[in-house]
C-alpha cells in the first residue's frame, strides 16, 4: 500500500473511532453518573422488598427421554403487586412444580401456590398467605410510553444470587418473541443489562422505580448474559395478571392469519413506495375471523432474483386506524387492545392498487 493509500485509511479509521467512540463513553459515563448520583442505590433500597427469588421443585418423569425420574430443582425472580399476596413470574419459572418456595427481602418464607398460568404470554401469578404488612406491592409504568436510549434496572436472582441489580438501556422497543405456545409474544422490550438464567419473571425498572417489563428471555449462543434481553411489557403483564387472578385463564383475540414484514423485492413487484409498510398476508385459515372478513392469502407469484414473491397479494397497513409496519405491530396491538368479541377495521391494500376497509370480529384463540 502506498503511503499516501495507507495515510487515507489510517484517517478514516481514526474518523470512524471518533464517531463511535463518543456515543459508547457518553452512555457508560451516564451510567457511572448515575450510579455515582445514588439514583441506582435509591431505587434498588425502595423496590427490592417488592422483589421475590422464587425456589422451584419439580417432578421429572423419565418419560420424557433423558435422566431417571425424580426431583429436579430450579430458581427465578418474581413481584408482588397487590397486598392480597400474588406475584407475578414467568410461566417457565414454575410450570409443572410440585412446591413453590418464595424468599422475601428482609427474610420472610413462605410457601406459594399457583393460581393462573398463561403460555402464551409466559406469565404465570402465584400467592403467598401473608399478612398485608409483609408485602410491599410494585408500582407499574406504562410500557408504551417507552423510548429508545431510555436508562433501565434489572433485579432478580442471576444464577441463584439473590436481589442482584444490573443496569442498562432500552435497546429497542415492539419486538416480538416466542410464547411457550404456537402464538408470539408481540410489543417485547429490549434490553442491554445483563439478563441471565434466575432472573426470569423478575421486573425491569424504569427510573422512578416502576415496574415496565417482566425479564423472560435472552438471546444467547452461550446461555448466558450476551446484552440482547428482553422483558414481557408491563402494559401487557398488568392485563395478564388481573385475568388470572379474575377468571383464572387469559382469552386472546384471534385474527387468523399468518404474515411478514414488507420486503423490497414485493415492493418491486407490486412497484410500490419505497417506504411502504404494513402486514404482508401469507396465509388465511379457514373459516378464521380474517377469512370472514374477506382477507385473503397471495395468489399469483413471480421469481425475482430468485425468489418467489407474490403478485396477488393483501397488505393489512392499519388496524383501527393505528399505522402497521409491521407483523410485529400487530400482534402487539390485538394482545393489548382487544378482547375476542370485537370488531376490528383492517386497512388493506390489495395487489398495490386498490385500498379497502375490511371489518372482522375477533374470536377466542383456538
Amino acid at each position: 500500500m502506498s503511503n499516501r493509500r495507507w495515510l487515507i485509511a489510517a484517517i478514516l479509521v481514526f474518523i470512524a473511532v471518533l464517531i463511535v467512540a463518543p456515543a459508547a463513553m457518553m452512555q457508560e459515563d451516564l451510567q457511572a453518573e448515575l450510579a455515582q448520583s445514588g439514583v441506582f442505590t435509591e431505587v434498588y433500597n425502595r423496590v427490592s422488598p417488592s422483589v421475590v427469588a422464587i425456589s422451584v421443585t419439580a417432578r421429572r418423569s423419565s418419560a420424557q427421554g433423558f435422566g431417571p425420574s425424580g426431583n429436579v430443582r430450579g430458581n427465578g425472580s418474581g413481584f408482588v403487586i397487590d397486598t392480597e399476596g400474588h406475584i407475578v413470574t414467568n410461566n417457565h419459572v414454575v410450570e409443572g412444580a410440585t412446591r413453590i418456595e418464595v424468599n422475601f427481602f428482609d427474610g420472610t418464607l413462605a410457601r406459594a401456590e399457583v393460581i393462573g398460568l398463561d403460555p402464551d404470554s409466559d406469565l404465570a401469578v402465584l400467592d403467598v398467605d401473608l399478612p398485608a404488612e409483609k408485602l410491599h406491592p410494585i408500582t407499574w409504568g406504562d410500557s408504551d410510553q417507552l423510548v429508545i436510549g431510555q436508562p433501565v434496572l434489572a433485579i432478580g436472582s442471576p444464577f441463584g444470587q439473590r436481589w442482584t441489580l444490573t443496569s442498562g438501556i432500552i435497546s429497542a422497543v415492539d419486538r416480538t418473541i416466542q410464547g411457550l405456545t404456537n402464538f408470539s409474544i408481540g410489543g417485547v422490550i429490549q434490553t442491554d443489562a445483563s439478563i441471565n438464567p434466575g432472573n426470569s419473571g423478575g421486573p425491569l425498572l424504569d427510573l422512578e422505580g416502576r415496574v415496565i417489563g417482566v425479564n423472560s428471555q435472552i438471546m444467547s449462543e452461550s446461555g448466558s448474559s450476551s446484552g440482547v434481553g428482553f422483558a414481557i411489557p408491563s402494559n401487557l403483564t398488568r392485563k395478564v395478571s388481573e385475568s388470572l387472578i379474575n377468571d383464572g385463564y387469559v382469552s386472546y383475540s384471534y385474527l387468523g392469519i399468518s404474515g411478514g414484514d414488507v420486503t423490497l423485492s414485493l415492493i418491486d413487484s407490486l412497484e410500490l413506495e419505497n417506504d411502504m409498510r404494513g402486514v404482508v398476508v401469507a396465509d388465511v385459515s379457514p373459516g378464521s375471523p380474517a377469512a370472514r372478513a374477506g382477507l385473503k392469502a397471495p395468489g399469483e407469484f413471480e421469481e425475482v432474483d430468485g425468489e418467489q414473491v407474490p403478485t396477488s397479494v393483501d397488505i393489512i397497513t392499519a388496524i383501527n386506524g393505528e399505522a402497521l409496519n409491521g407483523i410485529n405491530g400487530l400482534i402487539s396491538y390485538l394482545a393489548r387492545n382487544t378482547e375476542p368479541g370485537d370488531e376490528v377495521v383492517l386497512s388493506v391494500l390489495r395487489n398495490g392498487t386498490e385500498q379497502l376497509d375490511l371489518t372482522a370480529r375477533l374470536t377466542p384463540r383456538p
